[in-house]
């Protein structure tokens, strides 16, 4: 799901709003957004390609941090470099891995997000999770639709709640859930969780871990299906993983 960008209005829209516009409601609003034709995933690796082959290091920077939100691995990105090398040039790929580096860190053996059986889907990232998710809808009916979502480490959601209740149907990491009123419980996978209509939660990974749960959620009388609400405090959270 590709999120709203917003970049040309908030650098250059007092400057240049006919090219924020375009930045913002064309090349990412609109064709960035065809992910029936080129999955974000691919769009990204195709675009570090062509910033690194023309030198274009700042703007290859942003789109090397982009990708990593796009699901492109730290191995990945490696190869891409290493093979542009002989074509682009090796001075380059010496700056591109530098950025690499940056980005990625240091850890080579940094896991990708665990995403149990289905694709990991895309980016979900905003307002309403503390770091990087990825959402596979699964498909639905008119009263219920079911989502594969993934959280990475440390991340979580708002407390909510669903107008029809809601089921997660844990596949694979670890994490936690809290019914308000209730102490958090760890999440594994094999774990079920039945939270009732209208009663508030938040879900998400643990510190040290990814967690892929397929959230089954009923529409509501009105057509909603969630209302977001505030973040966990961040010290309660990591009292939790402590």
């Amino acid at each position: 799901m590709a999120i709203k960008q917003t970049a040309g209005r908030d650098n250059l829209g007092d400057l240049a709003p006919v090219f924020a516009h375009l930045n913002d409601d064309v090349l990412f609003g609109e064709v960035w957004s065809r992910e029936d034709s080129l999955s974000l995933h691919d769009r990204s690796m195709v675009t570090c390609a062509a910033l690194m082959a023309q030198g274009l290091f700042p703007q290859l920077e942003s789109h090397i941090a982009l990708a990593k939100k796009n699901g492109v691995t730290r191995d990945e990105m490696v190869e891409i470099v290493t093979q542009l090398a002989f074509y682009a040039g090796w001075p380059k790929a010496w700056s591109a891995f530098g950025i690499v580096r940056k980005v990625y860190g240091d850890d080579a053996t940094e896991p990708a997000p665990v995403h149990g059986p289905f694709e990991l889907g895309e980016p979900a990232d905003g307002p309403n999770f503390t770091g990087h998710a990825w959402l596979q809808m699964l498909g639905g009916l008119p009263a219920a639709g079911a989502g594969n979502v993934t959280f990475d480490r440390g991340c979580y959601n708002r407390w909510h709640t669903h107008p029809k209740g809601q089921i997660l149907l844990v596949t694979a990491g670890h994490g936690w859930e809290q019914q308000e009123g209730r102490p958090p419980h760890e999440l594994h996978a094999g774990d079920v969780v039945v939270c009732p209509p209208n009663v508030r939660h938040w879900h998400g990974a643990a510190a040290d871990s990814t967690l892929t749960h397929i959230a089954i959620t009923p529409t509501g009388e009105d057509g909603s299906v969630v209302d977001w609400q505030e973040f966990l405090d961040q010290t309660e959270y990591d009292k939790l993983n402590a």
